[in-house]
């Protein structure tokens, strides 16, 4: 039996969730939309760190606008799936982020659109990549918090006790 307390815990623990992966999705949303809008432009920030051929610079474009709209819209309508290409996207990003610093390139990171305001006042990288990784502790928390509602707090006990008589049991 659950007191008041752990309801009122609980609430704001899902309210908590839902707005992290509201603003997620939100930023997923606005990034694709306006990649989306301007392809080609986007195109050439890819092209800058030239792990594509040319002729497939803009066809990698329109496919990774749309599936940051399609996963961030996903995210909004909590469809099964979405969470997880949102991550590999953003494991790619940090990829790509980090090869570009690796290699010392000094350009936008196109990380949202070829009109972004931000790419014009701090025009660096290493923002970018200190941005993906706030994404990846907002995505981190949505799994923890998916992972609790399906191991309630009142099994985790014995979910761990029958962990440690498993393990006991292969050492002897």
């Amino acid at each position: 039996m659950e007191g008041r307390y752990e309801r009122n815990l609980r609430g704001v623990g899902m309210l908590f969730y839902h707005g992290v992966r509201y603003l997620l999705a939100a930023v997923f949303l606005w990034s694709g939309i306006t990649k989306f809008l301007d392809p080609v432009s986007f195109g050439v920030l890819i092209d800058a760190y030239g792990l594509l051929p040319k002729t497939w610079v803009v066809p990698a474009a329109i496919l990774l606008s749309s599936i940051e709209v399609i996963a961030g819209a996903g995210l909004i309508l909590d469809i099964y799936g979405s969470l997880a290409i949102i991550t590999g996207m953003v494991i790619l990003f940090i990829a790509i982020l980090s090869y570009g610093i690796y290699l010392g390139l000094d350009i936008d990171c196109g990380c949202f659109g070829p009109q972004d305001p931000e790419a014009k006042a701090f025009h660096g990288l290493r923002t970018a990549t200190y941005r993906d990784f706030v994404l990846m502790a907002g995505i981190l928390y949505l799994y923890a918090w998916r992972f609790y509602r399906v191991i309630r707090l009142d099994r985790l006990k014995d979910y761990f006790t029958r962990f440690t008589i498993q393990k006991e049991m292969k050492f002897e």
